[in-house]
């Protein structure tokens, strides 16, 4: 049982989609609960009733805020952050300003980042930053984010949102989201202070198994259910 506890500990159970309900929640928190992961992930305006609906449990609360696209001014991101931490989050993953990032206006992206890190610690949060790496793929931009991130005294560097759909020359949208290169690039240019997360496309067992091995400590996942039960037959 202490293997599928560890493996537990690195789950960040994601309740994101767009369409998700009230009733989802309450349904995917109880998921969460059963199986005592690390946390779960909500969107901001549920953070008060997942704190709710979670209290008593080993399970924290996270919430995303400039998601999916990372779009929002640097002032909201930080009211949004200031925000969730008042209604009880004690985890936010944040998203970088995409588009910033891939014109290398990395003073911007710095800014940006150590804004929400400085709100974030002074709530006694930590700060995931998902650089959203379906969109930004080249190797020296990712080793650039991991040093802005090390430098801004962030606590986690993540892979995705699980939502970086990218449209194919066939008008179909294909998503990516964590690859292990990418998670052992990111895992040796981060500082020992900074760890990392992976998110998107880890389903399996397997896959969550691959993701610690390449240096994560933690893991978003829709899948959680099947990656424990399976981790119950193997290690149980």
């Amino acid at each position: 049982m202490e293997k599928v506890k560890e493996l537990a500990k690195m789950i960040d159970h994601s309740i994101l989609h767009p369409t998700m309900t009230d009733e989802d929640l309450k349904r995917e928190c109880e998921i969460a609960k059963k199986y005592d992961v690390a946390s779960v992930c909500v969107k901001p305006y549920a953070v008060k009733q997942a704190v709710k609906l979670l209290k008593g449990t080993d399970v924290l609360v996270g919430c995303v805020i400039g998601f999916p696209a990372g779009n929002s001014a640097v002032s909201v991101k930080v009211f949004e952050a200031e925000t969730a931490c008042k209604d009880g989050a004690v985890e936010i993953d944040m998203v970088i300003n995409i588009g910033k990032a891939l014109q290398h206006d990395w003073d911007y992206i710095e800014q940006e980042i150590a804004a929400v890190t400085q709100k974030c610690h002074e709530n006694g949060a930590i700060v995931k930053v998902i650089f959203e790496t379906d969109y930004v793929s080249k190797k020296e931009d990712i080793v650039k984010l991991c040093e802005i991130c090390t430098k801004a005294k962030a606590d986690y560097v993540k892979t995705s949102s699980g939502f970086g759909f990218v449209k194919g020359d066939d008008g179909k949208y294909a998503y990516t989201g964590a690859t292990i290169p990418n998670l052992k690039l990111m895992k040796e240019s981060v500082g020992p202070k900074v760890k990392v997360k992976a998110a998107g496309g880890v389903r399996t067992l397997d896959g969550l198994i691959a993701v610690k091995e390449a240096g994560c400590t933690r893991c978003g996942a829709t899948a959680t259910v099947k990656i424990l039960e399976d981790a119950i037959t193997r290690f149980d």
